[in-house]
């Protein structure tokens, strides 16, 4: 089965290639360290005796973000060093910011085809794979299977889309993923769905999100007050639009002047989930007859006061969500129904308004409900009734607040689970 990939994969990376360098040159970054996608790593220290050497890929920012807990761990324990890969040039970026003296090495994930995979395993060597979320790469794991190296897919989930795929296509995709040693799913949910593609169920523990056992660091007043006089914002309350795709900013700016109209002291602060889409939502700033400032532009002009902010930057949405009184969490209202994630957002408390489905997050947009942490709304027209009704209710706003971090609590225990599993897979070794 793997040689039936391997045929297709150079065809389909062809066809593919003109999209997602557009894709690329749009994002930017990329040409940085570019032939690391066709396994030419970075050069590695030598491996040591008695230290095992673990290949750890996170995806993006968001994956990035929730890996620091296990990073700060492996950093703590003298017998193993990891090798930290991304795809996107986002993702290069952070983790070359923060997790530098964590690591021995940061690359980009080579692109998963026999002879860039197998270049970049002989380079690496590692003795362990993680791979998180959503990463599931035949060739790779295939490469590992051959070595004998183990592969735990942590913080395991199966969104819709890929479920379905996975689902029509389950007898070519179960051969191609059974090198993966364990599976530690996000939830029973996320575990049932691995099962029913054929991965064996002794192979899948039920370790729960680590993105819930991430420490955000908090401002303090007077790191929020000069970021908000850095955003052209006073002391109003703020209506954020987390991670927002592409016909949600016009939604946002429609409650925003539905709040102004009722005479709301309140500023707008917006937050693509792709900052190269900033000219499509200046032209949308500039036809509404709001002032607006884009982050990525600097601080705003001494004394501006600015309705409209566009956080267009990469990892600042942590800090932009500690100055929100309201959170509507992107990619949720219709057509866009797989939703960005909502966990960080109540992780600091903040009463949280998403669309109908969030399918990548189903699990917790339903516990989120379940403990009054959120609500949710079917459409546009709905997400402006809620928002204004909230607006003018403190004490709801207040008890979700409260209830979002109780949920938080709750759900907290997944990252000591999985490093458990970790542990006990490397002693074994």
């Amino acid at each position: 089965m793997i040689w039936f990939y391997r045929f297709l994969f150079p065809p389909a990376m062809l066809l593919a290639s003109p999209y997602y360098l557009l894709r690329m040159r749009r994002r930017g970054g990329y040409q940085d360290d570019f032939g690391q996608r066709f396994g030419a790593t970075p050069a590695l220290p030598a491996k040591r005796t008695g230290v095992r050497r673990v290949w750890l890929q996170a995806v993006s920012v968001g994956e990035m973000l929730a890996i620091a807990p296990l990073l700060e761990a492996f950093s703590a324990d003298p017998a193993v060093e990891v090798y930290l890969t991304t795809t996107t040039s986002t993702g290069y970026a952070l983790a070359r910011e923060r997790y530098a003296a964590l690591t021995v090495g940061i690359g980009y994930f080579p692109l998963d085809w026999w002879l860039f995979s197998r270049r970049a395993w002989q380079r690496i060597a590692p003795d362990m794979v993680l791979l998180t979320e959503g990463e599931r790469w035949p060739e790779h794991i295939r490469q590992a299977e051959m070595r004998g190296v183990p592969v735990l897919a942590v913080n395991a989930r199966l969104s819709d889309r890929s479920f379905r795929r996975m689902y029509k296509l389950r007898a070519l995709a179960a051969p191609l993923f059974r090198g993966i040693t364990q599976v530690l799913a996000c939830s029973e949910h996320d575990a049932e769905r691995f099962r029913a593609i054929g991965l064996a169920a002794n192979g899948i523990s039920i370790t729960g999100n680590i993105k819930l056992d991430v420490s955000i660091p908090l401002l303090t007043d007077g790191e929020k007050n000069a970021l908000r006089g850095e955003l052209g914002f006073g002391e109003e309350t703020v209506l954020l639009g987390s991670s927002t795709w592409p016909g949600e900013e016009a939604a946002l700016l429609d409650v925003f002047k539905a709040l102004r109209s009722e005479g709301r002291v309140v500023r707008l602060l917006i937050v693509p989930r792709h900052a190269e889409r900033r000219g499509e939502i200046e032209a949308l700033l500039q036809a509404s007859g709001f002032t607006y400032h884009f982050r990525s532009r600097g601080p705003a002009p001494a004394g501006a006061a600015v309705d409209v902010a566009v956080g267009d930057t990469t990892g600042e949405l942590r800090k932009f969500t500690q100055l929100a009184d309201l959170v509507f969490v992107g990619k949720s209202l219709p057509p866009h129904h797989e939703g960005q994630t909502p966990v960080e957002a109540a992780a600091l408390g903040k009463p949280v308004v998403f669309g109908p489905e969030l399918s990548n997050f189903r699990v917790i947009a339903r516990d989120m409900r379940a403990f009054g942490a959120a609500r949710s709304v079917a459409d546009a027209g709905e997400l402006r009734t809620a928002v204004l009704a909230l607006w003018s209710d403190a004490p709801a706003r207040q008890a979700m607040s409260q209830a979002a971090q109780a949920w938080r609590v709750a759900n907290q225990g997944a990252v000591a689970r999985t490093l458990a599993v970790i542990r006990n897979t490397l002693a074994g070794l």
